[in-house]
């Protein structure tokens, strides 16, 4: 066993939804004794830095029931099964904000919340953004508004409180990042 490994003795699954699957595991933990684990299996996301071509970075501000409150954010969304993280970027660059690219580039990927969560999110940029002739229907459930800011106007909404989710405060200091090298 290695040195933090935990043992599953038994895995019950409690919920499997659209999104996500619930699942209960009793592990044996590296001391002998036993715990509980529950656990999010989720098939993971992908998250695009779109840059137009006047230096802005497009976010998306839409309504996160779970935080009963709207959010402003990269674009991002989920894994479909099969699908490339390459295609799921450009895919919901399309459905989001009515933009195209034929160039990404990769920037991380990173677990969203390994304590209770399997999700893996990846994060793509591009800068060579398209708009699209005809606009692409998302989801039906899903309601965004676009936003165009420039970096130092992204940086404002974080000290406003403005932009509080990880992988957009992600995308902003690796902007960040770039502009001091």
């Amino acid at each position: 066993m290695r040195k933090f490994e935990e043992k599953t003795i038994r895995s019950e699954k409690i919920y499997d939804g659209k999104v996500v699957h619930l699942q209960v595991d009793d592990v044996t933990l590296p001391n002998g004794k036993t715990s509980k684990r529950e656990i999010i299996k989720h098939p993971g996301a992908v998250a695009i830095i779109p840059i137009t071509k006047d230096k802005k970075i497009i976010f998306v501000e839409q309504y996160r029931k779970p935080l009963e409150k709207s959010l402003v954010e990269i674009p991002a969304g989920k894994l479909e099964p099969g699908e490339k993280p390459e295609a799921t970027a450009v895919r919901e660059l399309e459905e989001e904000t009515g933009y195209t690219t034929n160039e990404l580039e990769f920037v991380a990927s990173f677990y969203t919340s390994p304590g209770f969560a399997d999700e893996l999110m990846y994060i793509y940029v591009s800068n060579k953004l398209e708009e699209l002739k005809e606009k692409i229907d998302g989801d039906e459930d899903e309601f965004v508004e676009i936003l165009e800011l420039t970096l130092e106007e992204a940086q404002q909404y974080v000290k406003e409180n403005r932009i509080q989710d990880a992988k957009t405060n992600y995308a902003i200091l690796y902007l960040q990042t770039l502009e001091m090298m």
